[in-house]
């Protein structure tokens, strides 16, 4: 009799183990029933709530965060997350915080190294961008006179979109066609309390500050509108690296009084970064570029203005 009565015990606590794992959790339960009753039935809002119980939920948590000290167990982490993939998902999600008084934080698909999209010090939520990324190209609206289009946008393979757009977004065109937010002509933001509005209804004020402000800081932004420039069939890119010991100062002091001085065609940004070596430590400058234009013509300017890189 001991011994079946022992190992009936363990079957048990599994049981219970796994009642309790699955028992619902009647603030999740409530919170996904006001995200229901307030966004549209298709897609169903359910298929992008996550909740610590969900499979799937460390995966969502975790796809992108690049700072590891974000990963540790201590690292407070949301109630819930919403990965919406309607516009009615992200105002039901906004009104819902605001009537279970919860804290939300908004990630828009690209790094975040200092955790501000997903880590709070008070109960939180997460709204997870990364199923709103279709891209529309209105091809009616092309330049007649060229069949290639690029957009000004990035120098980070890791940046997203809502990030780098509403903080003023630079890139490798920037000298020619200056920041991103400089061709982006419309928008659409959620605000605080639920209203989808445009670049018009929004007013210029807020358009303006949404465009360099960072989006966050006035709503949850779910759509851009851009305008495309003109680039030539063939570009050109180089990137040449110099420790201090092959004359990297020296090719650097050179670089600040030609950098702003050569074609606008021409894109040269440079990375210091620490060599560390088996035997020795040093730096290295790492000199990046994008050539609106083919390698002979490079080539030329590069000799012409900055012939001391060795670009041959």
């Amino acid at each position: 009799m001991g011994t079946s009565r022992f190992a009936i015990l363990p079957a048990l606590l599994a049981l219970v183990l796994h009642f309790l794992l699955t028992m619902s959790d009647p603030v999740h339960d409530s919170f996904l029933q006001c995200l229901s009753h307030l966004s549209s039935p298709s897609p169903p809002i359910s298929d992008v709530f996550y909740t610590p119980t969900n499979s799937s939920y460390t995966y969502v948590l975790q796809s992108y965060i690049q700072n590891l000290r974000f990963m540790s167990s201590t690292t407070p982490t949301p109630q819930f997350i919403v990965a919406p993939s309607h516009v009615s998902h992200v105002q039901a999600t906004i009104i819902c915080c605001k009537i279970h008084v919860l804290q939300f934080r908004i990630c828009s698909g690209g790094h975040d190294y200092d955790g501000l999209s997903y880590v709070s010090d008070v109960p939180f939520a997460i709204l997870d961008m990364f199923n709103l990324r279709a891209v529309s190209v209105d091809t009616e609206n092309e330049w007649a006179w060229s069949n290639v289009h690029g957009f000004p946008v990035g120098a980070c393979p890791t940046v997203g979109v809502g990030g780098h757009f509403s903080g003023g977004g630079y890139g490798n065109m920037m000298r020619k066609y200056g920041l991103s937010v400089d061709h982006v002509f419309d928008a659409q933001i959620v605000d605080a309390n639920g209203r989808v509005l445009d670049g018009e209804s929004m007013g210029e004020d807020l358009f303006w500050a949404i465009r360099g402000g960072g989006g966050a800081s006035f709503g949850v932004i779910v759509a851009w509108k851009i305008r495309l420039v003109p680039v030539p069939e063939t570009v050109t890119v180089f990137r040449v690296e110099k420790t201090l010991e092959q004359g990297a100062l020296d090719l650097l002091h050179r670089w600040q009084y030609v950098v702003d001085k050569i074609h606008e065609d021409l894109f040269i940004r440079v990375v210091i970064l620490p060599v560390n070596r088996k035997d020795y430590k040093t730096i290295k400058a790492k000199f990046v570029s994008l050539f609106l234009g083919n390698f002979e013509r490079l080539l030329a300017l590069m000799n012409e203005s900055f012939p001391e890189l060795g670009i041959d």
